[in-house]
């Protein structure tokens, strides 16, 4: 009965732990819905009030507006991230990789809510730039202020961090499988199950309160029927690994040029405020002068008005995908002719890179759909101009499956191109020709450049990463290569007062302490954390024994543990350091292993490879 009685607490306990992060999951999902809903919607209001003003409807000329709109809000932009936020500038998964990498998951609400206001100032005045970008960053304020208000543990912390960035990822683009593997295979890259588990839920709650609100379920592009009867034939791998190459080589173009525009930008000696209206300026340039070839190729609609290079591209999208476009030089709503495409498609890199170099805020993902849509279809129009198209392919099949390979070779990440794409359209047929290509591209960008559009940035700030050979690496890496901190010669028991810890921290200049019983067995440490805690009451520190401050909790290190063990029991317990045992004598303390010397073996083996 006893037993019983003691076990039935620890099952309840048990329950509670493996539950609480699914539950607080599923709260950001909902929050994260909810708040991508109201951004978005926010944002289509002041982009059709930018349309107008570019159509002529309302405020005179619309050709001035042209370069007036993007001015303004970006302007505004640039003011309010100098003001009050200095991290929501730019496209937003670089910043919250540096707070999971360095801050473990802190960010601030302030931080998000600036971050949907800039963005929505910038993408909806013309910027070019995507919503996944800030609403990744939003999801992951979210999971960030939820997490710090519940005081969880530095783990669950990233974990929810990672919850808030799925769910944005699956609210915008209703795609919670996409959200998924996007924080897996790029923020966070942990597969256990008690970090995928919150995780899925949290995109799912995401995408749920996503449909409910807006009341619709539905694709973010379709596919003709066309598209939807076609098969992939091996007839068409040559053309598809044609698409994968070229797309592989135009993501490698557009991380270049966003690089570079930042680097121009960063030389410019003008205030930060001015920075991103000067992006601007030359970005209005860039819209007059679409909007003058548009015409001059016979553009119809909107497109004589309204810069194709504006805004997240998803109409320049919509029109690529359609058969009907490809039907004559002049036919359909955008004329397709292969130099204009081409122009089309370094005017849209440019535009991106002048856009978020320069301060605005937006996301990278649409800007890479985009040009994947522009990539493909170049690619598709020429196969088609020499008849190297089998029957029943179109330009616009190629432009659907270059959306995913330049996304992937961008991001170098093909497994969420490929199921964001599946998502987006949610037609089967893109799946094979989509994997051969998006597999094609990121391997091709990956061998021209280190980093990705989001890792880069990152290494050009001095935040050192490695791609997915990281764990492979720190297997390689014994503990016995991490400079040691010594010991004090005279063992500390528990019996001990404190004030011999004080002392033996002045001569020895040593952080932590092992505690040992009288058979010199490691029983446990005093942090010096813990020690700081409790000097604040020095009146009571002749009273205090080590027993009342040890910790039995914290584990211990063998020396022939690898870093990747050691990295783990770290990023479990906040503490300076561990305790290295002696293998001559088990259960002896050795030395100590701090958390800071740790790190810095691990950047060492990464300079080295």
């Amino acid at each position: 009965m006893v037993l019983h009685a003691r076990t039935k607490p620890s099952m309840h306990l048990t329950l509670v732990q493996d539950w609480f992060p699914i539950l607080i999951g599923a709260l950001v999902g909902v929050g994260t819905g909810m708040a991508a809903v109201g951004f978005n919607e926010t944002l289509l209001l002041v982009e059709r009030w930018s349309h107008r003003l570019h159509l002529g409807e309302v405020g005179g000329p619309g050709i001035a507006w042209v370069i007036l709109t993007p001015v303004v809000g970006m302007f505004l932009t640039g003011l309010l991230v100098h003001l009050i936020a200095s991290d929501a500038k730019g496209h937003g998964v670089p910043q919250v990789m540096e707070s999971l990498i360095k801050r473990g998951g802190v960010m601030t609400l302030r931080t998000g809510i600036v971050k949907a206001l800039v963005s929505i100032l910038t993408v909806g005045s013309g910027g070019s730039g995507g919503t996944e970008g800030p609403i990744v960053q939003i999801g992951a304020v979210a999971g960030s202020v939820v997490g710090q208000r519940m005081r969880v543990d530095r783990q669950l912390l990233m974990t929810l961090v990672g919850c808030g960035s799925a769910a944005g990822i699956s609210s915008i683009f209703n795609a919670p499988i996409a959200g998924v593997f996007f924080v897996l295979e790029i923020l966070l890259r942990d597969l256990s199950i008690k970090t995928f588990a919150p995780i899925v839920v949290s995109s799912v709650f995401s995408a749920v309160t996503t449909q409910a609100l807006l009341g619709r379920n539905v694709a973010i592009f379709t596919i003709d029927r066309a598209l939807e009867r076609a098969q992939f034939t091996l007839m068409e791998l040559p053309s598809f690994l044609l698409l994968g190459a070229v797309s592989g080589l135009v993501a490698v173009g557009f991380n270049r040029s966003l690089h570079l525009m930042e680097d121009v930008f960063d030389r410019i000696r003008v205030h930060a405020v001015i920075k991103p209206a000067i992006g601007a300026l030359v970005l209005g340039g860039l819209g007059i002068a679409t909007v003058y070839l548009s015409r001059w190729c016979g553009a119809e609609g909107e497109a004589r008005h309204v810069p194709a290079v504006y805004g997240n591209g998803y109409s320049l999208i919509r029109t690529l995908l359609e058969p009907s476009t490809y039907a004559g030089d002049g036919g359909g709503p955008l004329p397709i002719i292969t130099l204009f495409l081409l122009a089309l498609l370094v005017l849209k890199v440019l535009a991106t890179s002048f856009t978020l170099a320069s301060g605005g805020s937006g996301g990278v993902f649409a800007p890479s759909l985009a040009l994947g849509a522009v990539s493909g279809a170049i690619v598709g129009h020429g196969l088609e101009m020499l008849n190297l198209t089998p029957g029943g392919s179109t330009p616009a099949t190629y432009a659907l499956v270059g959306m995913a390979a330049v996304l992937a070779g961008s991001m170098h990440a093909p497994l969420t191109a490929m199921l964001l794409l599946f998502e987006l359209t949610r037609n089967f047929y893109v799946i094979l020709p989509i994997m051969l290509a998006a597999i094609l591209a990121t391997s091709v960008s990956q061998l021209l450049d280190r980093d990705s559009i989001y890792t880069a940035k990152l290494r050009r700030a001095g935040v050192l990463l490695g791609g997915s050979r990281d764990l492979t690496l720190l297997r390689k890496i014994a503990v016995s290569s991490v400079v040691r901190t010594p010991l004090p010669s005279e063992p500390i028991y528990a019996s001990d007062p404190l004030s011999k810890l004080i002392t033996l921290h002045a001569n020895y200049n040593v952080p932590d302490f092992p505690v040992v019983d009288q058979s010199g067995q490691y029983m446990g440490m005093v942090t010096g954390a813990d020690m700081r805690t409790a000097l604040i009451d020095r009146e009571a520190v002749p009273l205090l024994l080590v027993a009342e401050l040890l910790r039995p909790d914290l584990p211990t290190i063998a020396v022939d543990e690898s870093l990747d063990s050691v990295m783990e029991k770290f990023a479990l317990y906040e503490v300076a350091s561990l305790c290295l045992l002696d293998p001559a004598s088990p259960g002896r303390p050795l030395a100590l292993i701090s958390r800071a010397k740790v790190m810095k073996r691990y950047r060492e083996a990464l300079e080295q490879d």
